[in-house]
């Protein structure tokens, strides 16, 4: 009796939080708590509190409880349980699991876990006790845990060797085939060590590094492998124009990059050729100080193809970069140049006769003025604008942008220009579903409400 008592109470109290306010979504259902639930979930919300509350007997005074008692029979029907657990995110699956095994092993299907990654907090398994060696039973049932998920993905946060090693060691083979996609975070990895975590992960065709700072040019030009298609390098202190030039000629395949490095120079441009004009979509150069126009004279070239192209950060771009992007680079869709503080509304105009982009973002662009906004309101293809902190930005120009009945997402935070009788007129975009409008002096509760009112479908950001 007494164990039948601890599941329910022990099952009681992780559902309990979840159930209060009626907290369980169906499939597809807004996020938003407050939306009202369709009149299934409410039954099924009602009839589980209900019979949790029933499945809880009262133990008579002086009986002895049986060690092992199973717990009501509705709670371990795999059948109810499949259907029941869909109701629940995946953060809620994770606790969920743990009320006990027939749960778990529900729990641990593919099905449950689809857009997920999984991170692996390789410090923090380390100071549990300091070393590998006693947490390898745990680290090989993580493993075990992963594989059951069908998890595609995996992420290893603050590994160092002989975290490379152990999981070499004790990962399922059979599931390595399975991760397409390999993410390393804030890691003390060597070059060798980078290079054992490739070859161990041969099917991995997305690779991306994030504050790997022991990695050199040596090592990528040892790991990169001609199978990845998408790769992201950022905070890597040593990626300079030589990880460029190995990037270039080891991934024929290449369909998208992205690039945060310091210290990349003109020079690293040039070493993209015919061979990734075929295939290179998606270019990223983020915070690429030492970049200029010479640089993108021959990028324009020799990648006609590109469909998404960020500068952002490359703070030494000007209006004649912007003018050589937008002549050569026809079926570019999303451009970023925020955080490039030289271009000016002459640059937008370029924009504006050249290319049809359907995202455009211009935050910190402090020269942009009423007049690049009447050049943007030309671009019929607009979907998504970021304005933010356009410094000179006045209700003139956003009067521009309301003419945009096609914009679905915008942002003017920080514009400190702004008016509440320029700001009401965005009351003509009415097909507006994301409108961003913090740090702006001009707004006020009343202007929120009017808004709301007037804009029912679109998420207002205060």
């Amino acid at each position: 009796m007494t164990a039948e008592v601890s599941f329910t109470k022990r099952a009681a109290a992780e559902l309990s939080r979840r159930f209060n306010g009626l907290t369980v979504r169906n499939r597809g259902s807004s996020a938003n708590p407050s939306t009202p639930q369709s009149k299934g979930v409410g039954q099924l919300t009602s009839w589980v509190v209900e019979g949790m509350k029933k499945q809880q007997p009262q133990e008579p005074k002086g009986a002895k409880a049986a060690k092992e008692t199973r717990p009501p029979e509705c709670w371990l029907d795999h059948k109810l349980l499949e259907y029941f657990f869909a109701y629940f995110t995946p953060i809620e699956r994770t606790k969920l699991a743990q009320v006990c095994r027939t749960w778990r092993d529900v729990l641990y299907r593919p099905e449950y876990w689809k857009g997920i990654m999984p991170v692996l907090h390789c410090r923090e398994l380390r100071a549990m006790s300091g070393d590998l060696s006693s947490t390898s039973e745990l680290r090989k049932r993580v493993y075990s845990s992963l594989e059951k998920r069908g998890f595609p993905s995996l992420c290893l946060f603050g590994a160092g060797d002989d975290d490379v090693y152990d999981v070499v060691s004790n990962f399922p083979h059979g599931y390595v085939r399975q991760v397409q996609w390999l993410v390393l975070r804030c890691c003390n990895i060597t070059d060798k060590g980078h290079e054992v975590l490739l070859e161990f992960f041969h099917e991995v065709t997305r690779l991306e590094m994030s504050g790997c700072n022991e990695v050199t040019d040596a090592g990528l030009w040892a790991s990169l492998h001609p199978r990845l298609v998408h790769l992201t390098l950022s905070d890597c202190i040593n990626v300079a124009d030589e990880s460029v030039a190995a990037i270039a000629q080891l991934l024929p395949s290449l369909q998208e990059l992205n690039l945060q490095a310091y210290h990349v120079t003109d020079s690293a441009l040039a070493f993209f050729g015919p061979q990734q004009s075929g295939t290179l979509r998606v270019l990223r150069l983020r915070s690429c100080w030492e970049l200029t126009n010479h640089g993108l004279l021959n990028l324009v070239h020799v990648l006609p193809n590109l469909t998404v192209l960020s500068l952002s950060g490359c703070s030494k771009i000007t209006d004649e970069g912007v003018e050589l992007v937008a002549e050569n680079l026809r079926q570019l869709r999303v451009l970023d140049l925020s955080w490039c503080p030289r271009i000016t509304d002459v640059g937008l105009e370029s924009i504006a006769c050249d290319l049809q982009v359907e995202e455009l973002a211009l935050d910190r662009c402090a020269h942009i003025t009423d007049m690049g906004a009447s050049y943007l309101a030309t671009i019929s293809s607009l979907r998504v604008l970021y304005l933010r902190w356009c410094t000179q930005l006045r209700d003139v120009g956003l009067g521009h942008i309301c003419k945009m009945r096609n914009l679905e997402i915008l942002s003017i935070a920080g514009c400190p220009l702004l008016t509440s009788e320029g700001l009401s007129n965005l009351v003509q975009l009415k097909n507006l579903q994301e409108l961003e409008m913090t740090n702006v002096a001009g707004t006020s509760q009343e202007l929120f409400e009017y808004l709301r009112e007037q804009l029912p479908t679109c998420l207002i950001i205060e």
